[in-house]
């Protein structure tokens, strides 16, 4: 789905929920220019989060509040709300905002939510909900992120463009179709654990062949640093650095030969598609 950046004001917003990834979408747009903090409220029960913001209060009700006043006071474009809370949390934000979508053909939602499809959203908000999802990774946090965007339920041609500019703030971005969201999750969001997966299994051995577990883990974690950094600047395909690095009948051929015949690579596709298929139920269960 080609996506084009439009230059017009940028909206104020209300993001329900302040957790590590809706915090690594707001400090990185503000730092970026996208978001102004005076004109972004968090909404989190936890008063301890809401130390971390500029604005925040303690329900989604009071932060739709803010966000009117927003747009009343600086006679700003409409407001959006960006979702950023767990999927079994969804239904308690949706009977707490019951009716303050009810023929608002302006309000468009954000959601980070995975495994909450945009019609579900659309359904329990109501029908003035335009929804558009979009699912960052972890590495957002340091703007390394892999992120995706898609119009969803009630969202018209244009509602993706504040949402895709806080996801470039963050990352890179792909648009996609819905239909593929849950396999992105899969693959993408849930995908940094399984890079900190080989780094710990690394780590374990090399303390299995004599060093001691500091020098391992500092030894595998730039292993995969240094390692990442070749990928992005090397014009090669991961097959075809990988084949650099092994000699005929060296030590790495006869490590990645183990490696295959312990299925490494059957045992990734694996974890993803179980991944994509969890998100699927998640969705099945919000239905």
């Amino acid at each position: 789905m080609p996506i084009e950046q439009r230059t017009d004001t940028h909206p104020p917003l209300a993001v329900i929920g302040g957790g590590n990834m809706a915090s690594a979408i707001i400090f990185g747009a503000a730092d970026a220019g996208v978001l102004d903090p005076a004109r972004c409220v968090i909404a989190d029960p936890d008063p301890n989060v809401r130390t971390k913001f500029q604005i925040a209060v303690p329900t989604a009700s009071e932060a739709l509040d803010r966000l009117a006043e927003f747009e009343i006071d600086q006679k700003s474009l409409p407001g959006q709300i960006l979702l950023a809370v767990k999927p079994q949390v969804f239904p308690l934000i949706a009977d707490e905002l019951l009716g303050r979508f009810d023929g608002d053909s302006s309000r468009v939602v954000l959601s980070v939510i995975a495994g909450v499809r945009s019609a579900t959203i659309r359904r329990r908000l109501g029908q003035g909900a335009r929804v558009v999802r979009i699912m960052p990774n972890t590495p957002a946090r340091i703007r390394r992120g892999m992120c995706a965007i898609t119009i969803g339920d009630g969202a018209q041609s244009g509602d993706e463009q504040f949402g895709l500019a806080l996801m470039q703030a963050v990352g890179e971005v792909i648009g996609i179709d819905e239909s593929m969201m849950d396999a992105f999750t899969g693959f993408a969001g849930s995908g940094p654990a399984y890079v900190f997966y080989l780094a710990e299994a690394m780590a374990k051995a090399g303390e299995a062949v004599g060093f001691d577990p500091a020098e391992a883990q500092r030894i595998a974690n730039a292993v995969l640093i240094g390692s990442a950094g070749l990928l992005e600047s090397d014009d090669r395909s991961p097959a075809e650095l990988r084949r650099a690095v092994t000699s005929p009948n060296g030590t790495t051929q006869a490590g990645t030969e183990t490696l295959d015949r312990q299925r490494m690579m059957d045992a990734i596709i694996a974890a993803v598609t179980a991944a994509r298929d969890r998100g699927a139920e998640l969705a099945a269960a919000a239905d």
